[in-house]
């Protein structure tokens, strides 16, 4: 068997900071071969230069035996690679085909894009894989899960013999997960070669034929998944020994300080994302939500963050404790007590061009303690900083000056994360999608900072794509499903789940499809 992919020293530095340090790896022909590592651990640094995004420093890659260098992905493309990105690489402003074809429109000049024979395509590619897509729809209206089929989609319409995906699991139920593992084993079957960057331990045993570890850059073993476990994978990633899944110590909820009443919301259309919701959530317990992405979850988070929807229209009520805060703005919202992680930090959370330690300040910087006579105290902003980054082992440069756009994706999580939790005022915590991109001892430490979240008497609710980590940190589940919730899990119901593990996965998923 012949490498499809040989890498040998490969290096690459921004600035001071080496991301990839002598890297040599080989990826063989028809194989899954995943990547794992922590975040910030060059993974995804190493998956661009393969793809052609950056220019190596040092070292040589070959592809298929031919020694190659990359100026762009187009020669990549060109080369028989595809990757799909961990941050979608979409225009919102286009449709579903016209993202999917863009740098393929292959026309004659003047002539118009033949637009209606590749949205038959698309279709066709998304009934074979199971990928539910309208190629006639614009990216800006889709949900983050629809938005991860698109790229899929769009790298199986190219017809890679290289495929690389970075996180492709991070928004699909365990069904469509199945299916899509499914297709990458028929895929390699054909001859196609995968390489897959992820977090998720259990699908890198369930799906790779080998693994590679990466930690500060390098590359510090390659071995065949059938000869190791989720536990030695962990220790290799982390240097420790790591809690799979956290202690939940029995909650002791208090009085209701969430109510949705008989929510909806339609749109101007005609079609309900949100069809006479109700849930309640006391203190000091957490309120899963499980369902797939783009039933109504999205409009939920708007509708509770005060959120406008373009056009529409909404009824029933949401109410925090005795405080009606349907319609109320973002800043009103927030000055009761109330935090959000939003399912794309990107859109939502970070500004990219501000600093780690400023994005670490958003939505407490009107507090008197940040601030002097002349503006900011910039020894309580350090200080503030320094604390979050340790409690929650956010890697950087430098807190003060390095940008929170060039971290990891993990990395920007955890600084969301670190600071919609340190409120000292929390009354109710919205997660979604808390921990997505996250590398295994982070998701331990974010876990843990829910937990303790909830003992001091938040009420949170928790909306997930991972199932295991809402059956982990729910007292109650709740699965939703065109809009409405279907059913609710009890306390006592997700105590026994626990025990059952995978099997209870698999009947929370047959309830949400």
């Amino acid at each position: 068997m012949e490498p499809a992919v040989r890498l040998t020293g490969i290096t690459k530095k921004f600035g001071s900071a080496e991301a990839n340090r002598n890297v040599s790896l080989s990826i063989m022909q028809g194989t899954i071969h995943a990547i794992v590592g922590e975040n910030g651990a060059g993974k995804s640094t190493l998956a661009k230069i393969i793809y052609g995004m950056y220019r190596p420093d040092g070292g040589t890659m070959e592809v298929h035996g031919k020694t190659v260098v990359f100026a762009s992905s187009r020669d990549a493309i060109a080369a028989g690679i595809g990757m799909v990105h961990q941050h979608f690489m979409l225009v919102p402003t286009l449709t579903v085909a016209e993202n999917i074809i863009l740098g393929l429109e292959k026309k004659r000049l003047f002539s118009p894009l033949a637009l209606k024979n590749r949205g038959d395509i698309i279709r066709k590619l998304s009934r074979q894989y199971d990928f539910t897509v309208d190629p006639d729809a614009l990216v800006a209206t889709l949900s983050v899960g629809e938005e991860q089929r698109v790229e899929i989609i769009k790298l199986l319409y190219r017809n890679a013999g290289i495929l690389i995906l970075d996180e492709p699991t991070a928004v699909l139920t365990p069904q469509e997960t199945d299916t899509l593992f499914t297709v990458l084993r028929s895929l390699c079957r054909a001859g196609k070669t995968i390489l897959i960057i992820t977090h998720k331990l259990d699908e890198v045993l369930a799906v790779a034929d080998t693994v590679s570890v990466m930690k500060q850059g390098k590359v510090t073993g390659t071995l065949p998944c059938r000869a190791t476990t989720k536990e030695e994978l962990a220790r290799m990633m982390v240097g420790r020994s790591v809690l799979l899944r956290v202690e939940n110590p029995v909650p002791s909820p208090g009085k209701t300080i969430l109510s949705v009443k008989n929510l909806s919301f339609r749109t101007d259309d005609g079609r309900y994302k949100l069809q006479e919701l109700n849930f309640s959530i006391r203190a000091g317990e957490i309120f899963g939500i499980a369902g797939v992405e783009g039933n109504g979850q999205s409009e939920l988070l708007s509708l509770l963050w005060g959120v406008n929807l373009k056009s529409g229209t909404v009824s029933g009520k949401i109410m925090l404790e005795e405080t009606d805060i349907t319609g109320k703005n973002p800043a009103e919202i927030a000055a009761l007590g109330v935090s959000l992680v939003p399912e794309d930090r990107l859109k939502h959370a970070v500004i990219t061009a501000y600093s780690v330690a400023e994005n670490m300040l958003f939505g407490r910087h009107r507090e008197t303690l940040f601030h002097n006579r002349s503006g900011f105290n910039r020894k309580s902003v350090n200080e503030h900083a320094k604390k979050l980054s340790e409690t929650y082992d956010v890697r950087c440069r430098d807190l003060y000056s390095q940008p929170v756009g060039s971290l990891s994706g993990g990395n920007q999580q955890k600084v969301v994360v670190a600071r919609e939790l340190d409120r000292p005022d929390l009354k109710l915590l919205i997660l979604a999608q808390p921990t997505r991109g996250v590398d295994i001892g982070a998701i331990e430490i974010i876990h843990r900072s829910i937990i303790g979240a909830r003992d001091k008497g938040a009420a949170i609710l928790l909306i997930s794509s991972e199932l295991d980590e809402l059956i982990t940190l729910s007292t109650r589940l709740g699965c939703i499903y065109k809009g409405s919730i279907r059913r609710i899990f009890t306390e006592t119901e997700l105590s026994e789940g626990r025990e059952k593990e995978h099997s209870f996965e698999q009947e929370i998923g047959l309830t949400i499809t």
